[in-house]
């Protein structure tokens, strides 16, 4: 079986018409950026993670980021201590409920993420924008189904 830790393929080295190889080296990709950002953020994958979340969606308490991440409430304290000892996030009391507490991205930390993630957002939007409709029609279609299976994998 394929794992990530094989290592990627070059371009030119992947079979002609083989899809699968290549949605193989696009997760191969995937992951080798995910570890470049978190070496570069200097957080462990779980508090990537974490940080994704807290980016994406805005502040949440330590239970609803556990849940999002399917990981327990004690796991998900380890991960919010070492973020906080490095600075990338910040607990506060809960507005309407002074025994919770809500995580928030550090300003600095989530524009240090953007930095490093923006490159890849301008690469997939211009690669996008110099599609026609009818690429752009196979490539949604293609992917809306990739999705559907891996959601029917995972049950």
């Amino acid at each position: 079986m394929y794992t990530a830790t094989m290592g990627a393929v070059p371009n030119e080295d992947l079979p002609p018409d083989d899809i699968r190889a290549r949605v193989r080296q696009v997760t191969v990709r995937q992951q080798r950026f995910e570890r470049h950002l978190a070496r570069a953020l200097e957080v462990d994958a779980a508090g990537l993670a974490a940080m994704d979340h807290l980016i994406e969606t805005g502040p949440a308490t330590p239970t609803e980021l556990a849940h999002r991440l399917e990981v327990s409430t004690a796991a998900m304290t380890l991960v919010l201590n070492r973020l906080e000892a490095a600075g990338h996030v910040r607990r506060d009391r809960h507005p309407s409920d002074g025994r919770k507490l809500v995580v928030t991205a550090v300003d600095r930390s989530s524009d240090r993420a953007y930095d490093l993630v923006q490159p890849l957002i301008d690469g997939i939007e211009d690669l996008v924008a110099g599609m026609d409709a009818g690429q752009r029609a196979a490539v949604e279609t293609f992917l809306d189904r990739l999705i559907a299976i891996y959601d029917d994998a995972t049950g």
